[in-house]
């Protein structure tokens, strides 16, 4: 079947199965390997992507449910090859260890931000409750959410007030 959808603002019509999970199209039909497989099941959070506005792992998605669908990945996160202020925010604070959880941590987040700029640690929280980090724990995670939100610099500025 042919599908016609737009990831990261670029469209794409392409001939596809109709049992082509929306995770194999984007890592094998257009080679962007950031969306990461971890356990094919829904459970954590790796393919997360953001489809229409929503976050969705792409492992359980059809590309075919998407035809005409919205899609964000991490690759359209940096541009011009510098890396979004949330990247730099994960970096910043260490709460990269091994990666493979981290382009679904990104994702999850930049959705909550879009809807809420100023995210409440518990909402935070929330928001990354589906995506599994085996390597950092969360706390770090929460703080870099915080710093690529402007919280944790004006947290650090009244702390020397």
């Amino acid at each position: 079947m042919k599908i016609t959808l737009t990831i990261n603002g670029r469209e794409y019509t392409r001939d596809i199965a109709e049992n082509r999970t929306l995770l194999r199209f984007i890592r094998e039909d257009l080679g962007l390997t950031g969306t990461k497989e971890g356990c094919g099941a829904g459970e954590c959070g790796a393919c997360t992507v953001i489809v229409n506005g929503k976050t969705m792992n792409s492992c359980l998605m059809l590309a075919a449910e998407c035809s005409g669908a919205v899609i964000e990945t991490i690759e359209g996160e940096s541009e011009s090859g510098e890396l979004s202020k949330m990247q730099q925010a994960f970096h910043k604070h260490h709460a990269v260890q091994c990666g493979f959880c981290t382009p679904g941590m990104i994702m999850s987040v930049k959705a909550l931000v879009k809807k809420n700029p100023k995210p409440t640690v518990h909402q935070i929280q929330e928001a990354i409750e589906g995506n599994f980090c085996r390597c950092t724990g969360y706390t770090q995670i929460i703080e870099a959410v915080q710093a690529g939100t402007d919280q944790r610099d004006e947290q650090e500025e009244l702390r020397r007030v």
